[in-house]
């Protein structure tokens, strides 16, 4: 019996490398919808919904092709019960840095797949993150590299921004965006194995 086709609800490379890694080919859909958080929403519930929200969306402009499964991912920076989200400018982006800097944070990764049967698996992984402190010239030099633009919390934890990470304690792909721990947990119950049995 053939393997089912993966599609990826997103755009990010970094979610197709991390698929990769771990030999698991996909297609890409992504998806655009308003990922704010809703009103007293718990981070991890709203990771959660995010991914969900994501896979169900690509699953519309799929139009329910037989045999898919569609896997989404959404990732949060967390401040005490506050989500940091994708800078919207450099102001904003130090702002995040400066409020990241010298404590620890919790990032928050859901991870759902949806697809034929009624498939519809999610969940979230949690890492915490401890950042030394940090110059506002080094704050405005990273920056200028472009890398934060598109990062929840401003940070690229394997780019240019590893030498702010004092200590990480979790998942190291859950924090670049895709946790593979629960991502090959959830497509192995789908029958799609990462990895063959021993």
């Amino acid at each position: 019996m053939a393997a089912p086709t993966l599609y990826l609800a997103s755009a990010s490379p970094r979610r197709r490398e991390l698929l990769a890694q771990i030999g698991v080919q996909c297609r890409v859909l992504p998806v655009d919808l308003d990922e704010s958080p809703a009103p007293g929403e718990a981070p991890e519930a709203y990771v959660r919904r995010v991914a969900l929200d994501k896979a169900r969306a690509a699953l519309m402009l799929l139009a329910r092709v037989d045999g898919s499964l569609i896997l989404a991912a959404d990732t949060a920076v967390v401040v005490g019960t506050r989500v940091l989200g994708k800078p919207r400018d450099a102001w904003d982006a130090a702002a995040m840095l400066r409020c990241l800097a010298g404590r620890e944070h919790r990032v928050l990764s859901g991870v759902a797949l949806i697809g034929p049967g009624p498939v519809e698996r999610s969940a979230v992984s949690e890492s915490r993150v401890r950042m030394r402190p940090i110059a506002e010239a080094e704050i405005a030099a990273y920056w200028a590299t472009g890398e934060p633009v598109d990062k929840a919390g401003g940070y690229a934890i394997q780019g240019r921004a590893a030498v702010f990470v004092e200590a990480l304690s979790g998942s190291y792909s859950g924090v670049m965006g895709l946790p593979l721990f629960e991502t090959a947990a959830l497509l192995a119950a789908a029958g799609l194995a990462p990895l063959p049995t021993i």
